[in-house]
């Protein structure tokens, strides 16, 4: 198996929300819309995030433990390339109705990073991550000479 992840999907209990939120709050473009089961995005140049009506998603893998209290144990993120982006997407996050999380604060490990969680609770950390591995994860800069 080669080391890669293809898709990531999170099931939500109200996929008109999300496609308000992640379409007309913070301008994605879909791949794929089927309003009745599923909102998919192309998250990178091999993986794709997929918004999945909750009992759709039941139906085929099983009982989900969304019902109890707490967070998914689990979290997205969006790395940017400048310090200053992180403020500025959290911003746009919130204007799209995010609920903030948290602000962003400096990091032990020498990264920025802070938190909004989507209309389903889903944790999205936006970070600058200045080290070699952070870089892994960003697109090329485009050249604007």
């Amino acid at each position: 198996m080669e080391q890669r992840v293809s898709f990531v999907t999170l099931a939500v209990r109200d996929l008109a929300a999300s496609h308000r939120f992640y379409v007309e709050g913070l301008g994605w473009t879909p791949e794929f819309h089927d309003p009745d089961e599923v909102l998919m995005f192309r998250a990178g140049p091999l993986t794709v995030l997929s918004l999945w009506d909750l009992a759709h998603f039941e139906a085929e893998v099983g009982a989900s433990a969304r019902s109890g209290p707490g967070v998914v144990p689990m979290t997205l993120s969006h790395n940017v390339h400048e310090r200053e982006q992180v403020d500025s997407v959290l911003g746009d996050a919130r204007a799209a109705g995010a609920s903030e999380i948290s602000e962003a604060v400096e990091r032990e490990w020498g990264g920025y990073t802070g938190y909004f969680a989507d209309p389903d609770g889903f944790r999205w950390e936006v970070a600058w991550n200045p080290g070699p591995v952070g870089r892994l994860v960003l697109p090329p800069v485009a050249d604007t000479t």
